[in-house]
């Protein structure tokens, strides 16, 4: 009997997370994430759960040894000094499953050979019979992993692939596996939804794999009770009693759970598709559970209130050209739009220029493959505000298709490559200080590395709220840098960054940054809509990370808005060139009597709105301007309203046609203080602050304010490689 053994579940590309938090559900300890597999310790009734319970993982494998294998002779050696007796009798049969990967030995059957031969060979030496091989359902499936001349070899408790649950006789034109079915509906938050009496719809079913996935995840049917053959069945240390115990345990659990089963219902055009359909539905189980039948996706209708939507519909892949696909894109979009409004969608598809025909901003994307096929799934809330016209909405410019490229490279980077390891370390030992920091002082955002290695001229800040999210931005790099060096650092940094600080590659999201002028810096740089929310001194805050060059949360102006705070109580605030209100938030949240939030961008306001709104502080006394700052202050100097702490952060500079003059900082700034004097009340106090890293104060046109320099205390721990990431002052008179 097994007590404690470390075990390894191979998954596909991008579904290592959820697996990892499956197998914790299922009591496995110490979860370690790989690329295409979770390693997990437990003892031998975890990983029997892991077989008959996991819906995501491909094989549950046990490691017996891990040896050098530079040449088929040491590889030989090492399978024949392995004690196969314990785990194999002489009458039984065994198959080896045999990979490799940057290793001296290449050819998969060859080196599939040389282990067959020595286990037979140990058995000869031992006991002068051998047992025998037979490639289909085994007593016993050897799994041998070659990377880098280095073997692992390993029982394979699964025997074949996990994703195969039984209940499918037949697949359609491209069916869908069923693990890729099951991570969609895991990312799309299926279990929640069914839970709280959500329906099911996939309008482009076909085979039915995706609503007799939800029937079994909703069902709580373990996903291996279909399976009559196991890999564990053949094992010389196969615990039967402990197996039954589970099987048993998981056939309550179906009956029970099947009795409260939500509506799921799949349609279909393709009469053979809904033929086969009902075929899957019967061997699983599922009859009078899961409802198929024939119509064509643009006559789709929800019959209940709230539910999800899953689909994967084509994608030109296999099934056709893309462009002959735009209208049912299109149709789909159409009818989300006009009959499901307050649904959730989840779109799978391998052509993302597909998915925006449908006209819905999505919230989230994941990347997931179809087996070798790269693809997105898109999550969508079917919401009035999220919807556009695709036809008048630009289409990628050069920098997001740059972006692209960059995240398509770090796919395939080599972690043993000189310059990611260099980089990866440095990463590694900022989170280490940086990290124990920030948990230390309860910082949830902050900047984790800015440009530490010349090598690698990127900012990488950690923002953590509903997730983990990083936002990376690379700095321009000079002149002199061959610009295909410096792209392979960035692809090299992107492919670093999700495995150190363990996210998922989704959660990263890169800028390439340059210089800015004006207001460009504020433009938009994508549309997706998603944002995020994130924690900062107790406060929440709305983020996004693709839309716009800045997320919405300055993170080096911790310290200053905190201050802000620290003063404002029974204080009337004023908080000009707003942006998204953070400073108005910590100002309310300080009890200050009143704020007033100027910005002229409405989009930034209503932000500003929304980050008040999320910690709470609603009402009259919270007002929202939109406006040129410039007029706005001549205008309320005329009306005499006076402030008692005013934070004036203009851009640096501007040009913006909105407003009727130009800005510069460095030209403009003491008659814009001046102004801002002229509204404080009675020992009333400004704080001004600026980014221009060359900015030198006016004090000769200052004279007879008292101006205290307090740049130095405002700079955070996380920013001080680069101390004159701002200046800012307190001015009074």
């Amino acid at each position: 009997m097994i007590h404690f053994q470390r075990f390894f579940a191979t998954v596909p590309l991008g579904m290592e997370y959820l697996l990892a938090d499956e197998l914790r559900a299922l009591g496995a300890a110490e979860v370690a994430i790989s690329r295409a597999g979770v390693a997990f310790g437990g003892d031998l009734e975890v990983a029997y759960k892991a077989c008959l319970w996991s819906r995501l993982a491909n094989r549950i494998l046990l490691p017996l040894e891990r040896f050098p294998a530079a040449t088929p002779e040491a590889l030989y050696e090492g399978i024949r000094r392995i004690e196969w007796n314990a785990h194999l009798d002489t009458q039984a049969t065994f198959a080896v499953d045999f990979a490799s990967s940057r290793s001296r030995i290449s050819h998969t059957m060859f080196g599939a050979q040389k282990v067959k031969d020595g286990i037979a060979d140990y058995f000869r030496e031992n006991y002068g019979i051998r047992p025998s091989v037979r490639p289909d359902r085994p007593d016993l499936q050897v799994n041998v992993y070659l990377d880098r001349n280095v073997a692992t070899v390993s029982i394979d408790l699964s025997g074949e692939s996990l994703h195969k649950r039984a209940y499918r006789q037949e697949g359609g034109k491209a069916p869908l596996k069923e693990n890729l079915a099951a991570a969609i509906l895991l990312r799309a938050g299926w279990p929640e939804i069914a839970a709280h009496g959500g329906h099911f719809v996939d309008p482009m079913c076909g085979s039915a794999t995706l609503p007799i996935e939800a029937a079994l995840m909703a069902g709580d049917f373990a996903p291996g009770l279909l399976r009559p053959y196991f890999g564990l069945f053949g094992w010389k240390n196969h615990d039967r009693m402990l197996w039954q115990k589970l099987v048993e345990d998981a056939q309550r659990r179906s009956e029970r759970g099947l009795r409260e089963l939500p509506p799921i219902v799949g349609y279909d055009i393709d009469r053979r598709a809904i033929r086969i359909a009902l075929e899957n539905i019967e061997h699983a189980g599922l009859r009078g559970y899961v409802h198929v039948e024939r119509k064509d996706v643009a006559d789709v209708r929800p019959r209940h209130g709230f539910g999800l939507i899953a689909v994967n519909p084509p994608y030109g892949e296999r099934l056709g050209e893309a462009s002959t696909l735009v209208p049912l894109y299109t149709d789909l979009g159409a009818v989300l739009k006009t009959h499901f409004v307050g649904w959730k969608a989840a779109v799978l598809t391998g052509n993302p220029e597909l998915a925006f025909k449908l006209g819905i901003r999505a919230r989230r994307y994941y990347t997931l493959y179809n087996g070798a096929l790269e693809c997105r799934l898109f999550n969508f809330g079917i919401e009035p505000e999220r919807f556009f016209n695709p036809r008048e909405s630009e289409p990628l410019n050069e920098t997001q298709r740059k972006i692209r490229e960059i995240v398509r490279k770090a796919k395939a980077v080599d972690m043993a490559d000189s310059g990611a390891e260099m980089f990866a370390n440095r990463l590694r030992k900022n989170l280490k200080n940086l990290g124990r920091w920030a948990r230390q002082n309860g910082i949830r955002c902050y900047r984790l590395y800015d440009a530490d290695l010349p090598e690698y001229a990127v900012a990488v800040d950690v923002y953590q709220g509903d997730l983990t999210c990083v936002h990376m931005q690379e700095y321009e790099a000079p002149s002199s840098i061959d610009p295909a060096k410096a792209e392979m650092r960035l692809v090299h940094a992107v492919a670093v960054v999700p495995q150190v600080l363990e996210i998922p590659p989704e959660q990263l999201f890169l800028k390439i940054r340059r210089k800015q002028k004006g207001l460009a810096q504020y433009e938009k740089q994508a549309e997706t809509g998603q944002f995020h929310v994130v924690e900062e001194s107790g406060l929440k805050f709305w983020v996004n990370f693709e839309d716009y060059l800045d997320t919405g949360l300055f993170l080096d102006h911790r310290i200053t808005r905190r201050m802000i705070r620290d003063r404002a109580a029974g204080k009337r605030f004023l908080n000009l060139f707003a942006y998204t209100g953070t400073a108005s938030v910590y100002a309310a949240q300080g009890g200050a009597a009143s704020t007033t939030t100027v910005d002229l961008s409405r989009t930034y306001l209503e932000w500003a709105k929304r980050n008040l709104e999320l910690n709470g502080l609603h009402g009259s006394r919270h007002e929202f301007i939109q406006a040129d700052c410039l007029e706005w202050i001549d205008q309320v100097l005329r009306e005499k309203r006076r402030f008692d702490l005013i934070f004036l952060d203009p851009p640096t500079f501007s040009t913006s046609k909105r407003m009727r003059q130009t800005w510069d900082v460095q030209r403009d700034h003491a008659m814009l203080i001046k102004k801002c004097t002229e509204l404080l009340a009675p020992d009333g106090t400004l704080v001004f602050s600026t980014n221009y890293r060359k900015f030198k104060l006016d004090t000769e046109a200052l004279a007879g304010m008292k101006l205290e320099d307090i740049g130095r205390q405002t700079i955070p721990k996380d920013f001080e490689r680069n101390p004159r990431i701002h200046h800012c002052w307190l001015i009074t008179l």
